[in-house]
């Protein structure tokens, strides 16, 4: 121990870095697949459906007014997470830092700091119901073990991400009743997760790097607009749980069920068909390259 009172670097007891999920693994083979963008509206609007988060997100975030900006961000901060190596760590302090001035009251008169962990912890738990629910559509049916071994996974982001182990529940079948309980008491109908399946909300529209692209949408955003929404609105509501869905207000038809199980369908059988450069994100092609020429 040095004259700060840390432990040294050379201590064998000093603590270890929080290792990502593994090559190989559950999170490695789907998080960066091209399907599991469809998930993510639905994560997020559960998310905000926290009535700190949601307080949070309305105060501080930039989701109105740089939407697209802040989506690449998100989707940027999740592949390092996974696909990361030694950058998973930094980034999740990263993350730490980027919320810890975000306090505030939330919409039932309490004081909250988004870094407390019944908030930390939710925003993170929200991606695991959702992946396993939504991955029955895009991906395939997953057994008991798997769902087991995508929750380790999904504890080991946890990790990366600053939450310590008595902040989260540390198997499945403790993961459930977790859930439920937040679901039942917590979530609620929040202005935030209101606006995301609204299909006349203010959308400013892409700003893509290529000229010719913006030029187009420039003339072209007014029709597309209420297309995307609808899109959106359609998709977070859909592969959102349904016992989450109940819990924030949101209706879905048998006819809607209809419509997502054949969209659903057709992309679970035409995207593995595409070359890897396509089906991936780039971060996760790239490290899943650099994983299959270090086993070979």
């Amino acid at each position: 121990m040095n004259h700060t009172g840390h432990i040294s670097p050379e201590s064998p007891t000093r603590r270890l870095d929080p290792e990502p999920p593994p090559p190989g693994g559950v999170l490695w083979s789907t998080a960066g697949d091209i399907r599991s963008l469809l998930t993510l509206p639905a994560a997020f609007t559960l998310q905000v459906a926290h009535p700190a988060v949601g307080a949070g997100v309305d105060r501080y975030s930039v989701f109105r007014t740089d939407p697209w900006g802040r989506g690449e961000r998100s989707l940027r901060s999740v592949m390092l997470w996974v696909y990361g190596g030694d950058e998973a760590v930094a980034e999740g302090r990263r993350v730490r830092r980027l919320h810890k001035e975000i306090r505030g009251t939330d919409t039932r008169g309490r004081r909250y700091h988004s870094l407390d962990p019944a908030c930390y912890a939710w925003v993170h738990a929200t991606g695991f119901p959702v992946a396993q629910y939504a991955g029955r559509y895009l991906f395939r049916r997953t057994t008991p073990e798997q769902d087991r071994q995508m929750y380790r996974e999904w504890l080991q982001v946890g990790r990366i991400l600053g939450l310590r182990d008595r902040d989260m529940p540390q198997t499945v079948e403790e993961f459930w009743p977790y859930y439920h309980r937040m679901l039942a008491e917590e979530i609620e109908p929040t202005k935030v997760a209101r606006e995301l399946v609204s299909t006349d909300a203010p959308l400013p529209r892409p700003e893509p790097a290529s000229r010719v692209l913006r030029l187009l949408l420039r003339f072209s955003w007014p029709l597309l607009r209420p297309v995307y929404l609808r899109f959106r609105a359609f998709v977070t509501v859909g592969y959102m749980p349904p016992d989450a869905r109940a819990a924030i207000g949101l209706e879905w038809t048998p006819a809607q069920e209809r419509r997502l199980r054949r969209f659903s369908a057709a992309v679970r059988l035409l995207v593995p068909l595409l070359p890897e450069r396509l089906r991936y994100l780039p971060r996760a092609r790239a490290a899943r390259a650099r994983w299959r020429a270090g086993t070979r």
